[in-house]
């Protein structure tokens, strides 16, 4: 596969993941972070924001994040989900994303809306702090300016948080979508691959990961 972009020890490639499974590429890394395709055939239909796609490829069921996480084999890795299908093979906890209510409606027959996502962790060699399983990270808007250009486009604030606990080495993440993974990797001085496959996503996490992090510190006390 030939890189899409490569630049800082971040890459990103155009295609399909198993394929890169299969040519063996994903030996380099030590760590899978991921939101894959959770297997709830997402649809919306809010017409409010054109920039969103109303369907995510492959989300039938969760063919696809089963079949990455069998080849990845018995490394560490950190799985965004959905309670509404069955849980990795392997998960050794749970962690809840708390989005404070501001993502999603739900069912609406019911008196409650929904107000989390689930993160599963899978293998070891995770470190840092002991910190309580329910991370609280806003989500990224889908109609403010700079708003969601994925329909699951996460927090970069909260992959960080994540990457900070996961193992020494290069993250990978197959279904980079956007590439938040990679732009918070990015920003933490890690090593990471992305692959997608739909090219506009590509083009988006490029973009993202060619803007510079610029550190600004205070000089002589100004």
């Amino acid at each position: 596969m030939t890189p899409y972009y490569s630049h800082a020890g971040i890459t990103v490639y155009h295609g399909n993941a198993m394929r890169f499974f299969m040519d063996d590429l994903h030996r380099e890394s030590t760590v899978m972070v991921t939101d894959p395709p959770f297997g709830i055939e997402y649809y919306s239909n809010w017409d409010r924001c054109e920039a969103l796609a109303p369907e995510i490829k492959g989300d039938a069921d969760t063919t696809l994040r089963d079949l990455a996480l069998a080849m990845w084999g018995e490394k560490p890795a950190l799985i965004f989900g959905s309670w509404k299908v069955a849980r990795p093979v392997r998960t050794k906890m749970l962690l809840v994303w708390d989005t404070g209510g501001a993502l999603g409606m739900g069912d609406l027959s019911l008196p409650w809306k929904p107000s989390h996502q689930e993160i599963y962790v899978i293998g070891s060699g995770f470190k840092g702090n002991r910190d309580t399983d329910v991370l609280r990270f806003p989500p990224v808007q889908s109609t403010a300016r700079n708003g969601r250009t994925h329909p699951h486009e996460k927090p970069v604030d909260l992959l960080k948080a994540l990457i900070q606990k996961c193992p020494d080495g290069a993250i990978l993440d197959p279904f980079m979508g956007s590439g938040t993974t990679l732009v918070a990797a990015k920003n933490l001085g890690r090593k990471a691959i992305g692959i997608e496959i739909e090219e506009r996503y590509c083009e988006i996490a490029a973009k993202r990961l060619s803007q510079e992090v610029f550190q600004f510190t205070k000089e002589n006390g100004q």
